[in-house]
């Protein structure tokens, strides 16, 4: 059996790249650790483990045990400390003044208890690997197998900073990234062996994708609207997007739409055929297509025109159409 841990560190939501590292030891796991690294207190941050909780649930990502956290097992660590000699091992400080662990005795002492037998982690990790070796070699225990991956840079091929925009899996969820689409983007990814540009516009292809897959009831849910409101709101690209839809439908802001009478007399006339029948009628009169979309929804930018008309009930339609009529000039 492969068991692999994934652990971050509490320091707020996960940088994309923490993910991609967390996305891969699921896959390649049988058994998965969620350990909390945070031995270090000067870098935790308040509610960093339960925005880290919360990210890894939203991705629909599942471990087997834990939370495990380091502040938890200090005498455990003080214990293989004196096995090892006391505070140092060779140049590598073990035992801070406080007597707290470091990062790589707290590590290594982790896997062995938890019996970790795989490690997948980021490149900047690989120049730990000689040292955790020795370590495992002076505690007598055996090394689990370090396989190390590709980081996730910024366009400019440096350090993707957590400021970048859909660089932490909070942020993506606040542009209304679908858990789906950034799910999908991070298992394409695979293993890479060499570090990697993030690709946001990708992302947000993935996302369109992900709402066009979203079941009828399960698009309807997130935003509160009837079922016959989905087929409008199909054409969004993030779930930002599909909840404005929803509510230029259901809400339509009030507008005075300066606009030719005749289109939306026309359109009362044309109302009980097909939507598309509807709009190619008014367009071969040279109807005033934007002005009907401003008396259905209140917006000049939105869903296909052929798509509201679907979503509406004509009753509803009429009673906008007849609304906006009231603001028109002849």
């Amino acid at each position: 059996m492969k068991r692999v841990r994934f652990a971050p560190s509490p320091t707020g939501s996960l940088h994309v790249g923490n993910a991609l590292s967390a996305v891969i030891n699921r896959r390649e796991g049988d058994w998965m650790l969620l350990r909390i690294d945070d031995t270090d207190s000067a870098r935790n941050v308040a509610g960093g483990e339960e925005a880290i909780l919360r990210d890894l649930e939203w991705l629909d990502l599942a471990w087997d045990e834990g939370p495990a956290r380091q502040s938890e097992r200090q005498e455990r660590y003080r214990e293989a400390a004196a096995q090892l000699g006391g505070d140092r091992f060779g140049r590598t400080t073990l035992l801070r003044e406080d007597g707290t662990a470091t990062y790589h005795l707290a590590s290594v002492v982790d896997d062995v208890d938890f019996g970790i037998t795989h490690v997948y982690r980021g490149n900047d990790h690989r120049p730990n690997e000689n040292l955790h070796r020795q370590l495992h070699e002076a505690l007598g225990t055996r090394a689990p197998e370090y396989i190390h991956h590709g980081l996730i840079l910024g366009e400019d091929g440096k350090k993707l900073s957590k400021r970048a925009a859909g660089s932490t899996i909070e942020s993506l969820r606040e542009l209304g990234i679908p858990a789906r689409a950034v799910r999908r983007y991070l298992e394409e990814l695979g293993l890479p062996r060499h570090d990697v540009h993030y690709d946001l516009s990708r992302i947000r292809r993935l996302s369109i994708e992900a709402i066009a897959a979203m079941s009828d009831d399960e698009l309807a849910s997130i935003t509160d609207a009837p079922v016959s409101y989905v087929p409008a709101l199909r054409g969004a690209r993030d779930l930002t997007e599909v909840k404005e839809y929803a509510q230029m439908l259901s809400s339509p802001e009030p507008v005075n739409v300066q606009a030719s009478r005749e289109t939306l007399e026309r359109f009362k006339e044309l109302a009980d055929g097909d939507p598309r029948t509807v709009i190619r009628e008014l367009k071969a009169v040279g109807g005033d297509l934007r002005a009907l979309r401003l008396a259905l929804t209140g917006r000049d930018r939105g869903p296909e025109l052929a798509a509201i008309l679907a979503a509406l009930p004509k009753e509803e339609a009429l009673r906008r159409v007849d609304q906006a009529l009231q603001h028109t000039h002849t």
